[in-house]
């Protein structure tokens, strides 16, 4: 990848604004990241970074504000559309299909890029055959990624914790994001687990060339692997800039631990 592109805006969030009964949840936030970064968005509980998150993959129409991704408009498209356009997240709360095995849980993720239609599945024809074929291929490939091939015809449900975390990355990876969301990705970890997931992280975005933005209250990991970090307060910016200055801002650290 070139400077150019490196230093590039992938996301571009301008005046971003929404409020629920009155209540404003989020206001005036902006945002800029760049191709490959990973970037933090962190802040006291309730002070409206899952918001965000919900606003960038149109879990919420914002009031007011623009969403840029890549150049492309976000602000009134489904879900649906914005994960095609490229955005994937996790969640703090493991969503995954339990009762599904592990491979089929990241070929969910191919289903929007299937390139067979109705009359195929029902009939058999062999362009479903052959679609499925790349699809476990493309789904083995990313399970060996994740050191996850072994475990790839169990159920999803009998994994680690740890392995989960893993799994659901995974399953967004197979969507093929631009900017990957991770919302709290060491909840729930011990030392060891988080460690690991910290190498996981620098190591997909270095091999599948995707943007990082995650939320999460473990200073240990935002400080070891995001390069810039956002602040949020009850719903507004409160600093942005290199990670270690912000970290050590009187203003955050008040907004963390009070007076």
């Amino acid at each position: 990848m070139s400077n150019i592109e490196q230093n590039k805006n992938i996301l571009e969030v301008t005046s971003l604004a929404i409020s629920f009964g009155g209540l404003n949840a989020v206001d005036n936030f902006s945002l800029s990241i760049k191709n490959k970064e990973l970037y933090g968005l962190i802040g006291p509980n309730g002070a409206g970074k899952t918001t965000v998150f919900n606003l960038l993959t149109g879990v919420y129409r914002p009031d007011q504000g623009e969403i840029l991704l890549d150049g492309e408009n976000l602000v009134g498209k489904s879900v649906e559309e914005i994960n095609k356009t490229g955005i994937a997240r996790t969640f703090q709360n493991i969503r995954l299909f339990n009762r599904l095995t592990v491979l089929e849980n990241v070929k969910v993720g191919f289903n929007a890029f299937n390139k067979y239609n109705l009359l195929d599945a029902v009939l058999a024809l062999p362009n479903k055959k052959k679609v499925e074929e790349e699809s476990n291929g493309e789904a083995m490939e990313l399970l060996k990624v994740f050191n996850l091939q072994d475990e790839a015809h169990l159920l999803a449900g009998n994994l680690s914790y740890g392995e989960q975390r893993k799994l659901e990355i995974a399953r967004a990876l197979a969507t093929k994001p631009k900017l990957l969301l991770l919302d709290e990705p060491a909840a729930g970890m011990n030392s060891n687990e988080t460690m690991d997931l910290m190498n996981t992280i620098r190591f997909v975005r270095d091999k599948f060339n995707v943007t990082i933005l995650l939320i999460e209250h473990d200073m240990k990991l935002v400080s070891g692997i995001c390069e810039r970090l956002t602040v949020l307060n009850f719903g507004r910016v409160l600093k942005q800039g290199i990670t270690n200055d912000v970290l050590n801002d009187p203003e955050v650290i008040k907004a963390y631990l009070g007076d």
